[in-house]
């Protein structure tokens, strides 16, 4: 049986381009790299950008043997110790070809800088839960999927090309109809995190890798834990408690 094959070259870099716009990052994490096929492809246009690795596969650390990656991590950004290594250390993280799965989604945010961005391509549109963090969504786009892994072992070698071809030829034809099959999203984490809000269990996440990074529970919110108003707490007015004003007049006897 035939292994999985990545997307083409010429796919890996179309997605590269829609980042083109930016000023070169200074670094990059791929999740789910396999053998860092993307960033090989990104690193056409971004030549001084370092790029890291993460997936569940030993691949992953054969790719940076062989350079393709600075570093590589094994396991999954999901994992709360390696996301609290990670953490607000890249300017781009990009998710492609997977579900938008919440918790890798705001595993990612956890991992960029403020104001950095976040590339995904899912077959799900990932937008209503990147706006719940308070993310800004920068650019949408639809667009045909690369040919799945589960098909081609049942694509003959020698049809292969002519259906990547198709595929692509597909893609330029259907992107940005309601018949493309893959959302790609662009979206800003806001600089100031207390932007987005957060759910209880989204607090209690971030709790988990603060107390991994720093050995204590994190703190909430000022604004949810701080004290009411005064003009809140106030004294009640004085009629409202039945005290007798002294200065006024006495009530005439019967």
């Amino acid at each position: 049986m035939p292994a999985p094959t990545a997307p083409s070259v010429r796919r890996l870099r179309s997605t590269a381009r829609a980042l083109r716009w930016l000023p070169e990052p200074e670094s990059w994490l791929d999740v789910g790299t396999g053998d860092a096929d993307f960033p090989e492809a990104a690193r056409t246009f971004f030549p001084y950008t370092a790029f890291d690795g993460i997936d569940p596969t030993p691949r992953v650390l054969h790719a940076q043997a062989v350079e393709r990656l600075e570093e590589g991590y094994r396991g999954a950004l999901t994992d709360p110790h390696l996301a609290a290594h990670l953490r607000a250390r890249y300017d781009v993280v990009s998710l492609l070809n997977r579900p938008a799965d919440p918790g890798e989604l705001r595993a990612a945010l956890a991992v960029l800088r403020p104001g950095g961005h976040l590339l995904v391509e899912s077959p799900d549109d990932p937008r209503p839960a990147l706006e719940s963090q308070g993310c800004a969504i920068v650019a949408t786009s639809r667009r045909s999927a690369h040919i799945p892994p589960r098909l081609t072992p049942h694509v003959p070698a020698d049809l292969l090309p002519v259906a990547r071809a198709l595929d692509h030829t597909a893609s330029l034809l259907l992107s940005g109809t309601r018949f493309a099959r893959t959302y790609r999203v662009i979206a800003r984490k806001p600089l100031n995190p207390v932007a987005g809000r957060r759910s209880i269990p989204d607090a209690a996440v971030w709790d988990a890798v603060d107390t991994a990074v720093t050995g204590t529970q994190g703190t909430a919110d000022v604004q949810e834990t701080g004290t009411p108003d005064v003009q809140d707490t106030g004294v009640n007015d004085v009629q409202d408690t039945g005290v007798n004003d002294p200065s006024a007049p006495a009530p005439s006897a019967p």
